[in-house]
């Protein structure tokens, strides 16, 4: 099963996701559940540093993506940050309600 942790802080900002394990949904190459999560949350990491012009503090290997938020001294670009990925998270919800048995969306809330 996947499991994606959603880190947030005391103003719902997402400050941190992680990504990790294995959809076993199908053989590895024809898995489209991983594939699916894959280019969800890769694409957002690069979707923040290409629109943003920010860097996420990111580290993947198989089977795991640990991404922290970029944070900016400009407000507009923490905005664009929240909104991609408020949007991964919208698209997560999305293949988890239809592949729930290999994906499960963990939340959690830090100060911060």
């Amino acid at each position: 099963m996947i499991k994606v942790t959603i880190v947030r802080d005391d103003r719902k900002a997402i400050i941190r996701f992680t990504v990790s394990g294995h959809a076993f949904y199908d053989d590895p190459g024809k898995d489209i559940v991983c594939a699916g999560v894959s280019a969800v949350t890769v694409g957002a990491v690069n979707a923040i540093e290409k629109l943003t012009g920010l860097e996420p503090d990111a580290f993947s290997k198989s089977g795991l993506l640990e991404a922290k938020a970029p944070r900016s001294e400009d407000p507009a670009k923490d905005a664009q940050v929240q909104l991609l990925l408020e949007g991964m998270v919208v698209a997560l919800e999305s293949i988890a309600d239809s592949y729930g048995k290999h994906v499960k969306i963990i939340l959690k809330q830090e100060g911060g």
